[in-house]
């Protein structure tokens, strides 16, 4: 249940996003999520003794990984103003296509299989297919470029993946890891946010606040050392499998929550890039 409810708090994000950008734009709310996140996870590392490994060679992998993150998620926050949410919890999550086409082209050990391959063509199928559906003139005015700075959003997501399992993050805490990237983003995002010309709120209704709170203390510490305790306890195969749910829960939430249009095409592009990342993950 803990494994299916982190899936949940997942996918519901981007609706979360949504919700309050009527009231707050995307890059403040990205800069207050990492600023409130961060100053949680350095209390939580504060309290259980855990630092940020600079005698260890962290330092320099853990601002690259940073830098990477605070990225992926202004383009995250961006694209929610262009496209809908079911269509960016489908993109978003097709980072895992990214990991596996880097790993196979640097680590001669991560070569794909004859099976994975065909999971691979599938999935970027589907997404290619989902793609098009943007300018087929039914959505958001300029709905593709929302859809594009979500897949740019995933290519990041995959390129932090590929540096934290090739550097000496890998052996590191989870939490030093985590604390890396919310650091960052936390530094970075004002610069951002100033930089853009975005104004501050003026109005912060309940809902806006509920899903400032959600993002920032439910998703993004609760639930990440959750997963993080998880992985402890139980084989990662296991884990990173129900991790397939997230999109699906975000799809249903969009649906349900913003009354979004889920067309037959998501649908089948969503079912199809799950596929193809199943079939990815299957080692035999």
């Amino acid at each position: 249940m803990l494994l299916l409810g982190c899936c949940a708090l997942w996918g519901m994000t981007q609706v979360a996003i949504k919700l309050a950008l009527p009231e707050v734009g995307p890059l403040a709310q990205n800069m207050i999520r990492n600023i409130v996140a961060a100053a949680l996870i350095l209390g939580w590392m504060r309290w259980r003794g855990i630092g940020f490994g600079l005698k260890d060679g962290l330092l320099g992998p853990g601002l690259l990984v940073g830098a990477l993150f605070a990225l992926e998620f202004a383009f995250l926050f961006s694209a929610l103003t262009m496209t809908t949410a079911a269509r960016g919890t489908v993109f978003i999550n097709s980072s895992p296509l990214i990991v596996a086409v880097l790993l196979a082209v640097l680590v001669p050990a991560e070569r794909l299989k004859p099976l994975q391959i065909g999971g691979l063509v599938l999935a970027f199928a589907a997404l290619g297919f989902a793609f098009s559906d943007a300018f087929s003139g039914r959505g958001l005015p300029g709905q593709w470029r929302g859809d594009a700075l979500m897949l740019l959003a995933a290519v990041l997501w995959g390129l932090t993946t590929v540096v934290i399992r090739a550097s000496r993050l890998r052996h590191a805490a989870a939490e030093t890891t985590l604390a890396y990237q919310l650091c960052a983003a936390a530094v970075l995002g004002p610069l951002m946010w100033a930089a853009s010309g975005e104004p501050w709120p003026s109005q912060w209704s309940w809902v806006t606040v509920g899903s400032l709170a959600y993002q920032a203390v439910i998703v993004t510490f609760i639930s990440y050392l959750v997963w993080f305790w998880l992985l402890t306890r139980y084989p990662a195969t296991r884990v990173q499998s129900f991790a397939l749910f997230s999109p699906v829960f975000g799809v249903i939430g969009a649906g349900l929550i913003l009354g979004e249009p889920i067309g037959w095409k998501l649908v089948v592009a969503l079912v199809a890039i799950l596929a193809g990342i199943a079939l990815l993950n299957r080692r035999s």
